[in-house]
């Protein structure tokens, strides 16, 4: 018997698990209830997916799309982990507050303290692969980096260069009340995130193919990605999370689920050369960063998953 049906209807269960009303949402009438935002900007809207046009450019763009969005699939010499590039970039890398590629593409080149020096938007993917995927940087000639070039660059038109454009990156976090606490995050990921991540942060499968990503351990972005700095992490949750039903969570909830989640073991920075201390003043010198801090009783970035 075929196992397609199967798998299909487990995606879905699982999907509708997150996005439905399910138990875990038992708890929001005694939840803090976040302030409304104030009325922001419409964002940029990219064109459709029907809009991509026939012949060899579209087909670039096509082919950039499916390695976004199956990365592992795709692209499998430069990926480590078991993560794809819409993983942290929603909706194909379309959704707005989610990094859309839309708002990445016209603000390069340009200068990252990250590696000291004007970056290229292939460089800036580049670093992707490195760090959110564990994997290895493709030349900058490689067709995964002109496929994934090309299909932000289709993504993007009409859009202004230059000019950071409502809904790119990730909308900013208030710093809380209370200083992010561990055992705070870990009641929050229990009652609205280990539904789909699973307790244990390791993600859930089907059929062998994630389809909910791992949040810590071996197959999930190493200590140099974006995520582990806090910061970035709670504005991510606090937007997106949980899945469709972004801006549920409190401020203080985001940046509490957000410390236990990044207070977790992880594959190793790769610009690591057998100092722990070395490396955290050369490259996580914030205190956004808990890599070479010691959390919960375990020194982070000591004991990398493996």
């Amino acid at each position: 018997m075929s196992t397609r049906p199967i798998a299909l209807a487990l995606i879905l269960l699982a999907l509708t698990a997150c996005s439905g009303r399910m138990p875990l949402d038992a708890h929001a009438a005694d939840a803090p209830q976040a302030a409304t935002p104030a009325a922001k900007a419409p964002a940029f809207r990219p064109p459709d997916e029907s809009a991509i046009p026939a012949g060899p450019y579209g087909d670039m763009v096509r082919r950039g799309r499916e390695i976004f969005v199956h990365t592992r699939k795709a692209a499998p010499a430069y990926v480590g982990n078991g993560l794809n590039c819409v993983n942290c970039h929603l909706d194909a890398g379309r959704l707005a507050d989610s990094a859309p590629l839309w708002g990445a593409y016209g603000m390069y080149p340009q200068y990252r303290k990250k590696n000291h020096h004007v970056n290229s938007y292939g460089e800036r993917l580049q670093g992707c692969f490195m760090y959110s995927m564990n994997g290895k940087a493709p030349p900058l000639d490689d067709k995964v980096i002109v496929a994934l070039e090309t299909y932000s660059y289709w993504m993007a038109q009409g859009a202004p260069l230059g000019v950071k454009l409502a809904g790119a990156g990730y909308p900013r976090v208030p710093e809380p009340a209370k200083a992010p606490d561990y055992a705070r995050g870990q009641a929050v990921f229990g009652r609205d995130c280990a539904l789909c991540h699973g307790a244990d942060g390791q993600g859930q499968k089907v059929a062998g193919e994630y389809v909910f990503p791992p949040l810590w351990g071996p197959d999930s972005f190493n200590w140099g990605a974006g995520m582990h700095e806090l910061d970035k992490a709670a504005a991510f949750i606090k937007a997106n999370m949980p899945l469709s039903r972004g801006g549920m969570l409190s401020d203080q909830d985001a940046w509490d689920v957000a410390m236990f989640m990044d207070a977790h073991e992880r594959p190793q920075d790769p610009r690591y050369h057998g100092d722990l201390a070395a490396t955290r003043k050369a490259y996580h010198d914030t205190p956004m960063s808990l890599y070479g801090k010691r959390v919960n009783g375990r020194l982070l970035g000591a004991s990398p998953a493996q």
